[in-house]
């Protein structure tokens, strides 16, 4: 059982590697022909896309080496999440597609809070003598909280973009902020609601 589960992790994160690297390339190639014809703003977008595609791996490495617990998927999920940000998004012009931002950042809010419990679940509170409703509520409080401080960390990011690399992130400056702030803040605050039941009709792990 245990070889199993070794086994589907191993595939999860080598397809992982795999999108990241055959992105990389493609990036890459990208760069170059911009480099070509001069296209700069272009050239950096893929170098900062190129950057941010270690990120997660690097993220994993770090929590693992800390004995903090990621979801399993979270490799693949933050790939993909960036290739379809930076690549789609900025490079393809995926932005112009008025829904295309919000999407992203319903995703990333309700993706967040999985992040945040399972962060939380990697404390070691001795809970056998509190209320299973309070340990449900304190583990919905501050997976919520993470999923919008990191919303608020992103946002940060695409208006530093903005400002550095004349990016199209926040198009509408504050408008584009807010609206986007308040669709993590939905999603998460969905998927708090669907985890709050799931945990107290069953005693099941995330």
């Amino acid at each position: 059982m245990k070889k199993r589960q070794r086994f589907k992790n191993k595939f999860k994160i080598t397809k992982a590697v795999i999108i990241a690297a055959v992105f990389e390339v493609i990036l890459i190639g990208t760069a170059i022909a911009n480099l070509v014809i001069k296209q700069w703003k272009d050239v950096f977008l893929c170098i900062l896309a190129m950057v941010v595609l270690t990120a997660p791996f690097i993220i994993k490495y770090i929590a693992s080496k800390n004995n903090i617990v990621l979801p399993k998927s979270f490799e693949l999920v933050a790939v993909v999440f960036i290739i379809l940000a930076q690549y789609c998004g900025e490079i393809l012009n995926f932005y112009n597609f008025w829904w295309w931002d919000l999407f992203l950042h319903g995703v990333a809010g309700c993706y967040l809070f999985i992040i945040g419990i399972c962060i939380y679940k990697s404390i070691n509170i001795p809970k056998k003598q509190i209320n299973k409703k309070v340990v449900i509520l304190v583990d919905i409080i501050f997976s919520f909280g993470f999923s919008i401080a990191i919303g608020v960390l992103w946002e940060i990011f695409e208006a530093t973009g903005d400002y550095l690399f004349k990016t199209h992130m926040t198009e509408n400056g504050l408008e584009d902020t807010a609206g986007d702030l308040l669709i993590k803040t939905v999603t998460a605050l969905i998927t708090s609601i669907i985890y709050y039941f799931y945990k107290r009709k069953d005693n099941v792990k995330l």
